[in-house]
């Protein structure tokens, strides 16, 4: 029995199966509405990945919960504010934002729009889009022509709305490092951006697979509009935490760009989604200083945040 189960592995071609899935054009969600019952091999992670899934979490912290009201007119909240935007950077690499600009509203249609998005009738949506939507931001608007016409308007409005709260964190950032304000945004920080907007169905064998793999970002900062489903971990202490849905909020987490110019101050957080029976979760992930298109820059810690007693390193 075990030889015969050694010849199968031998002929399974996983790039053979993931090239027909792809010409399929059908995503996960299709093989969902097809009513499957087991998930493809594909779609199995490692056993050693898996295993990090009955890991402890601990339910003593709290990721931080950020209120950006009143941080461009009132001198004492910016202060507290900034104090508080240090402090999630240096021990978590992530925290959460509430009262942040961008209303309850726009955030629930966005994720409306989205689910329409991606339930459209298979002919509709696979002709050039399946489980992930990528939109430019920066330095360019989406035009609207190109865009899907179900979600086309709220996804004009909220490409220009999180590019601005972008800025505002840029000038956050720069001033929790005690530099000027526009010293990340001078540094065309958020010259570059996209965000990915991604849909995940529901999936019979959660136990088997991830929704998106441990990673930490490649770019600078991201913004995460998430819905109220769930799924979303960071790896804290060697711990696995969730991080909890709240309705209005904002998810903000610091990338390896942004823990190479602090020298290792602010944390690249490392983060995964897990897979459920339940679903669909969907959520929109706004990369500044993307690495996409790929660029070849070389970056390094910011002059101003070295001293012999704190020269540059290596992570």
């Amino acid at each position: 029995m075990a030889v015969v189960q050694e010849e199968i592995e031998s002929k399974y071609d996983r790039i053979i199966e993931l090239k027909a899935f792809d010409d399929s054009k059908l995503g996960v969600k299709g093989l969902v509405d097809a009513g499957l019952a087991k998930i493809p091999r594909m779609f199995i992670h490692p056993q050693h990945n898996l295993y990090e899934k009955s890991g402890p979490i601990d339910s003593h912290s709290n990721i931080p919960i950020i209120d950006l009201e009143g941080v461009k007119n009132d001198v004492t909240l910016h202060a507290k504010i900034i104090n508080e935007v240090q402090k999630a950077c240096e021990n978590w690499g992530i925290f959460q934002i509430v009262n942040h600009g961008i209303s309850e509203g726009i955030l629930e249609e966005m994720i409306e729009g989205i689910r329409r998005f991606h339930e459209q009738d298979a002919e509709a949506s696979s002709a050039s889009w399946r489980d992930a939507l990528l939109i430019t931001i920066t330095p360019n608007p989406p035009d609207p022509i190109q865009l899907p016409l179900v979600c086309r308007d709220i996804v004009v409005e909220y490409s220009k709305q999180v590019k601005h709260l972008g800025y505002t964190l840029l000038e956050l950032l720069s001033e929790a490092l005690g530099l000027e304000p526009n010293h990340f945004k001078n540094m065309e920080f958020a010259k570059q951006g996209f965000f990915l907007a991604q849909y995940y169905p529901s999936c019979p064998e959660p136990e088997l697979t991830l929704g998106t793999k441990r990673h930490t970002d490649p770019n600078f900062l991201t913004i995460v509009l998430q819905d109220q489903v769930g799924g979303l971990q960071i790896l804290h202490e060697n711990h696995w935490m969730d991080v909890p849905p709240i309705p209005g909020a904002l998810v903000i987490n610091t990338g390896d760009v942004l823990q190479i110019v602090t020298n290792g101050r602010f944390k690249s957080v490392e983060h995964r989604v897990l897979a459920q029976h339940e679903g669909p979760r969907i959520s929109v992930a706004s990369f500044f200083n993307s690495c996409f298109p790929p660029s070849s820059k070389v970056y390094t810690p910011i002059k101003e945040l070295l001293s012999e007693e704190n020269p540059p390193n290596d992570k």
